[in-house]
């Protein structure tokens, strides 16, 4: 059966690329958020972690895109 799942890594480089396309930078990001550090957002970037789905939602619509343009989707065997 195969099953997707999200690549973390490759999402991670995807958040930071969409970030850095829109212009936006990681301390305006941790504001936007209301974030007290901008480590969450260094760990989505790094993907070490996935944002929330809320806060999934609310980083495509600052960046303009979808959260189907943000994940990045593999398939895996299982």
């Amino acid at each position: 059966m195969v099953i997707p799942v999200v690549d973390l890594k490759l999402t991670g480089r995807n958040i930071n690329a969409l970030r850095r396309k829109s212009g936006i930078s990681v301390r305006e990001l941790q504001n936007m958020f209301g974030f007290a550090t901008p480590q969450a957002i260094y760990k989505w970037q790094r993907g070490e972690t996935l944002p929330t789905v809320e806060n999934l939602a609310a980083l495509a619509y600052v960046l303009g895109v979808t959260v189907e343009d943000i994940l990045v989707i593999r398939c895996s065997q299982k």
